[in-house]
């Protein structure tokens, strides 16, 4: 067992889930808007970029809310951990905060190119 800053730990996974929610609120705003950018007469690529960004809008809500899930039920198991082992948390429990780190680094990737190309498109409207 190792013993680590634990309140580091909580705030990492507070702060990931923080950032999280902003992003599904970007999301679900980014998606009203490329709603409202549909009504508009499209070209056949313009409907096919419409089509290809609502399912990636989807598919990153959902990625969003399998990993703030993930993150919440971490934190729960550290704390009955740290409760279970006097305040020590296992090499296992560590090794999991690593890797919910590299999906959190992952997904925000992810969801700052989906943005990225959700703006282009957008762009290419006004041209």
């Amino acid at each position: 067992m190792v013993q680590v800053e634990i309140s580091q730990l909580a705030a990492e996974c507070n702060s990931w889930r923080d950032t999280l929610r902003g992003y599904r609120e970007a999301l679900a705003n980014d998606k009203s808007k490329l709603q409202d950018a549909a009504r508009n007469p499209l070209s056949k690529d313009q409907l096919q970029d419409v089509e290809h960004l609502q399912n990636q809008f989807h598919i990153q809500l959902i990625n969003i809310h399998d990993l703030k899930h993930a993150i919440k039920n971490h934190q729960r198991n550290m704390d009955m951990e740290l409760n279970v082992n006097k305040g020590q948390l296992r090499e296992e429990t560590l090794a999991i905060h690593e890797n919910l780190f590299e999906q959190y680094n992952q997904q925000e990737g992810m969801l700052l190119e989906l943005r990225g190309e959700f703006n282009c498109f957008l762009d290419s409207l006004r041209s």
